[in-house]
């Protein structure tokens, strides 16, 4: 078996499409104003026009709404994404009593094109792959697969005798445990206090978010003893609450 590894690839260059999306997927409610949109890419060297031609393909294709009063708001993957994305920062769990779900997946023949979608699911379900076509995870978080998995896929629970030893056979806990080190110290070296701050705090508020939608919710009672997720979590809350207030003054002063 491969293991999976948590640790994203690092993101690509900045696009007004991606700056726009970030933007969005880091607001509760998925919500802006265009003209707060706008003056966000311009910190990325992204005209206006390139902006609002990005927004009008983003409409197009699904991925955002506006209300013909100049607000954009997520939709499609996009607003799923960030419901995700939402959980993943809460961090919540419910009880673990040694339980684990277990995925198998029934079909075969498949496309490649749907064997892609399968397992982009299951993985946004926190599900990891023990071998080919079974997938697991504890069952201290809901396993919510898409209405069109239920002729693939069946649903199992199972009781390992040693979950410690097999999360570290699904997860790779060092190198998430690394990286959410990484940004600690990112956190604590940019203080988010100034507009100077922004354009490297957006990018480093979108990298904190990514790295938490990899965390896979494992209890506390098999992860490792000095696991930094809930010190990410609480420390980046501090930061970015910061950071919003910065970015509201910014933009009142534009």
């Amino acid at each position: 078996m491969t293991q999976l590894s948590n640790t994203p690839a690092q993101p690509a260059p900045l696009t007004a499409r991606s700056v726009l999306a970030s933007a969005l997927l880091g607001m509760d409610p998925p919500e802006l104003p265009v003209a707060q949109l706008v003056r966000l890419t311009a910190l990325f060297g992204i005209s206006e026009n390139r902006a609002r031609v990005a927004l009008s393909r983003m409409v197009g294709a699904g991925e955002a709404t506006t209300d013909g009063a100049g607000r954009y708001r997520l939709a499609g993957h996009l607003a799923a994404r960030q419901s995700r994305q939402s959980a993943s920062r809460s961090g919540t769990t419910s009880p673990y009593d040694g339980g684990w779900t277990v995925c198998v997946v029934t079909t075969t023949g498949s496309t490649a094109e749907v064997r892609g979608a399968r397992r982009r699911a299951l993985a946004y379900a926190r599900l990891a792959e023990l071998r080919e076509g079974v997938w697991m995870r504890p069952d201290n978080v809901a396993v919510l697969l898409p209405d069109s998995l239920d002729r693939d896929v069946e649903l199992m629970t199972a009781r390992p005798a040693d979950a410690r030893a097999l999360s570290g056979r699904l997860w790779d806990l060092p190198a998430w445990s690394e990286r959410a080190r990484s940004l600690l110290g990112d956190l604590g070296s940019l203080a988010p206090d100034g507009p100077e701050a922004l354009a490297p705090g957006f990018e480093l508020s979108a990298a904190v978010l990514r790295h938490l939608q990899a965390d896979p919710l494992l209890p506390t009672e098999i992860l490792p003893a000095t696991w930094p997720g809930a010190e990410l979590r609480d420390t980046y809350d501090d930061w970015d609450a910061a950071y919003r207030t910065t970015l509201r003054e910014w933009s009142r002063d534009g």
